[in-house]
């Protein structure tokens, strides 16, 4: 009799198993005292992944984040922290909104890893602040304090407990790669903040990269510096190709990560770059075509081959869709037809667009050197009607020339929406009939500007 219970006990016990299986998804939790946002933002870092979730009046917060493997960003409109997830965790985040640094702490299912990771930012954040600004320093003395600095996390993973081996495994090769990436990156801010823009490392500075594998999809996924040191690669590659057979970078670029042996690597740089480059290349079909050379993602595939469609419409040679009565600062109002006869040169920008307004000197030295000739210089601004004293008075500030409009309904305007405009500034040129010459001109700041227009005796 005993016999039979214990085997009804123990099928009772495994169904009980089959109907638990391991959640997919990480439960999210916590609370943020003196909140200062009625949500906060979770993205991640490396991935498409993103969320906002709602804060109860006392800072408190209960969601799911259906990820497998992710590193996160936590953003509340001031503070910005990090986490590591995987599916089956159950975290709980709490600190204080006006104090985050001595206040953040995680508890829960994971919480070993993520309040290891607080605990390797305030140590590198730490050993970085002694040099200074690091990136002053000779090579000698960088390549000193990013070892100290590698040591010294190296063994804060050593002496952290509870964390699960196949984590440390992973996080070892990914403090590593923080190391390179560093390295890596020396040149261009060392240059930046010497005020030296010819600096250039000596020669076996970053031998450490030679040998380094841009084909590990484990390290991919799992490290940031990793995916930092790949597609900085890739980006020097793409230089080299892109001066030596005369193709445009953006294309260079996705050929080059074609030529990566990881298919997952590779299809998700071309998506990255394809989402918003598609929309900014001055080459649609060498484009789209190298894109679609490299990805086997149907449904990334399916999304670039829509927004190949839309842009075709809008490629060169076509007659260009038309923007009508828009506001003219100087007064009334100006539409496309008004300018035919001229070539025009339309700036698509925004007040709160930083790389926008970098262009203003460039563009008033380009509206200077043909202000007598057969061009229009039309700046259409897509700020939002609440941002419309904002648009003038900058207008009036910057005292910026040409002709100065603003869209009827920002990004939603139809203007922006047939030219499918996902990012700006957006630069574009037609010729005098109204037919697009390009519909991606290079920018005030690139002298090929300057070479489009003379090339078209304007």
């Amino acid at each position: 009799m005993k016999k039979i219970i214990y085997v009804l006990a123990l099928s009772v016990a495994l169904v009980a198993c089959k109907t638990e299986p391991q959640k997919d998804y990480v439960v999210f939790k916590g609370t943020i005292s003196n909140k200062i946002s009625d949500h906060i933002s979770v993205n991640s870092l490396m991935s498409s992944f993103k969320k906002q979730i709602k804060l109860n009046e006392d800072g408190s917060f209960l969601d799911t984040l259906n990820i497998k493997a992710d590193n996160l960003m936590i953003f509340d409109q001031r503070n910005l922290s990090y986490m590591y997830v995987e599916a089956g965790q159950d975290l709980h985040l709490s600190y204080d909104a006006e104090d985050l640094k001595n206040t953040i702490h995680f508890k829960g299912v994971g919480s070993e890893i993520n309040n290891y990771l607080i605990a390797k930012r305030n140590k590198d954040s730490e050993l970085s602040k002694k040099s200074g600004n690091i990136y002053e320093l000779g090579e000698s003395e960088f390549l000193k304090a990013q070892k100290e600095i590698e040591s010294a996390l190296l063994e804060l993973l050593k002496n952290t407990p509870n964390l699960p081996e196949t984590y440390k495994e992973k996080e070892k090769r990914n403090i590593k790669y923080g190391y390179l990436s560093e390295l890596d990156s020396y040149e261009a801010n060392h240059a930046y903040y010497t005020k030296n823009p010819d600096f250039k490392v000596s020669d076996g500075f970053l031998k450490e990269l030679y040998d380094l594998d841009y084909n590990n999809e484990t390290d991919y996924d799992f490290s940031y510096g990793y995916y930092t040191l790949v597609t900085n690669f890739c980006r020097r590659e793409a230089q080299q190709e892109s001066k030596l057979d005369n193709v445009p970078n953006d294309v260079a670029y996705l050929n080059t990560v074609n030529k990566l042996s990881s298919q997952s690597i590779k299809n998700d740089l071309l998506f990255k770059h394809a989402k918003s480059g598609i929309t900014f290349t001055s080459d649609l079909e060498d484009y789209y075509k190298a894109y679609m050379n490299g990805s086997t993602n149907v449904a990334h595939n399916e999304e670039i081959t829509k927004s190949y469609n839309e842009l075709k419409k809008v490629d060169k040679g076509a007659l260009s869709p038309k923007f009508v009565n828009y506001e003219n600062h100087a007064g009334g109002t100006t539409s496309l037809d008004d300018l035919k006869g001229k070539y025009v040169y339309i700036d698509v920008w925004a007040t709160w667009c930083g790389p926008c307004k970098s262009e203003i000197p460039f563009l008033k030295e380009v509206e200077k050197k043909y202000h007598d000739k057969n061009i229009e210089f039309v700046s259409i601004s897509v700020d939002k009607t609440r941002d419309h004293a904002k648009w003038k008075k900058m207008v009036d500030d910057e005292n910026l020339g040409g002709i100065q409009l603003i869209a009827d309904n920002d990004f939603k305007s139809q203007f922006v929406q047939d030219y499918f405009i996902k990012g700006i500034p957006k630069f574009i040129l037609l010729d005098p009939n109204g037919y697009i010459v390009t519909p991606n001109a290079p920018r005030p700041s690139n002298k090929k500007l300057i070479e489009l227009l003379d090339a078209l005796d304007i």
